[in-house]
């Protein structure tokens, strides 16, 4: 789906700080010498993103808002909540008995007796 300018990106707009700076990395002359990569940071919870990618600054400046909007609401996600479950007997078992063998190993690691 491409990125496009709607209300709710225009009212992020609002409440962010947008800084264009020179981009380093591969790209050449175009991208060492003009202002198309793209910082936003947004003032009331400091998110910061950025974009890079296109030669545009306006297609940059869209893409970190979007960064910043999903990362809104990634904050507002509720963690699902966990429900405590008990281990099966047979899982129990298995563990117990994994135990016991290992022990056995490690008894046999120790110095011999001279009894």
């Amino acid at each position: 789906m491409p990125l496009r300018w709607t209300r709710e990106i225009l009212a992020l707009l609002e409440e962010c700080d947008v800084t264009p700076y020179r981009a380093s990395g591969k790209g050449g002359q175009k991208r060492n010498k003009t202002e198309s990569a793209v910082r936003v940071v947004h003032r009331p919870t400091g998110i910061v993103r950025i974009g890079t990618e296109s030669r545009s600054q306006s297609a940059n400046k869209l893409r970190a808002l979007e960064r910043v909007r999903e990362a809104l609401e990634a904050r507002d996600r509720k963690p699902k909540p966990r429900k405590a479950t008990r281990p099966t007997s047979a899982s129990q078992e298995r563990r117990i008995t994994g135990k016991r063998r290992r022990g056995e190993i490690k008894r046999g690691r120790s110095p011999v007796s001279d009894e």
